[in-house]
């Protein structure tokens, strides 16, 4: 599997806003995401809408330091409780903020938390965010979480990256993620090359695309095996299966729990 292009993750930031949005609009604010425990629906969705507007704000100022957040215009979201309003809040901030990656290109140098100092991290990040987000939202209201199978599996792919970085800046939780001899092999069983496989060292861990027998598997369907992956759903749900070391798996995913 391969990253995305800048257009194609500026798109998908869009797309799926829009289904956000469309969750929103029909629904009680009020409602706890099971998922986020401490947040309602409204507070997920101005999580959402903020962080759209801090990536944008970065980028369209070409930040060469992170932004406070009260710095962010308009980021706290809409006074009210009235769904419509917060989803034209919502959909106004996705716009601008593609609006300013795509004016910008991919390799405008700019702050970022990550391993990268360029707007293609921003474009992808914010594809992530709000497609694991709206399936928090989609899981709340008892709806199908809609993912395209490409950003599905980056996802998958840019937790990895994520958590390795973590692990390479001493996080405690990430720095456990070791052990020779053990492995970890995800298998979407239905999108071809949707495959990852995590070795452990004495080091740290490692990962690359590959089919190869490991200590524990998680294999089933893509969309499922991302909301897993994301700590979203348990892993012997939705057609998922643990083949192995349970344990192994659990291992990763306590560690991997952060942020």
């Amino acid at each position: 599997m391969t990253l995305l292009t800048h257009a194609r993750y500026c798109d998908e930031i869009l797309a799926q806003t829009d289904r956000l949005g469309a969750l929103v609009r029909g629904a009680d604010l009020t409602l706890r995401v099971p998922t986020c425990p401490d947040w309602n629906l409204r507070e997920l969705v101005v999580h959402v809408g903020g962080a759209h507007r801090w990536a944008g704000e970065i980028v369209r100022s070409r930040a060469a330091d992170a932004i406070p957040d009260d710095q962010v215009p308009d980021a706290a979201g809409p006074a009210g409780d009235d769904p419509a309003t917060l989803a034209e809040w919502l959909t106004a901030g996705a716009v601008a903020t593609v609006d300013a990656l795509r004016e910008a290109g991919p390799d405008t140098e700019v702050w970022t938390w990550g391993w990268e100092r360029r707007t293609a991290f921003w474009a992808r990040r914010m594809a992530h965010e709000t497609a694991v987000h709206g399936a928090d939202a989609a899981l709340a209201v008892g709806t199908a979480v809609e993912v395209a199978p490409g950003l599905a599996a980056d996802t998958i792919t840019e937790w990895l990256q994520i958590v390795a970085s973590a692990q390479a800046q001493g996080d405690p939780e990430a720095a456990e993620l070791r052990g020779g001899g053990r492995s970890l092999h995800l298998h979407a069983t239905d999108v071809p090359g949707a495959e990852w496989l995590i070795e452990f060292g004495e080091e740290g861990f490692t990962w690359r695309h590959a089919h190869e027998k490991a200590t524990v598997a998680l294999r089933g369907p893509l969309t499922a095996l991302m909301l897993a992956f994301n700590r979203r759903q348990k892993p012997d749900e939705g057609g998922l299966e643990v083949l192995g070391d349970r344990g192994l798996l659990d291992f990763w995913l306590e560690r991997s729990s952060f942020g």
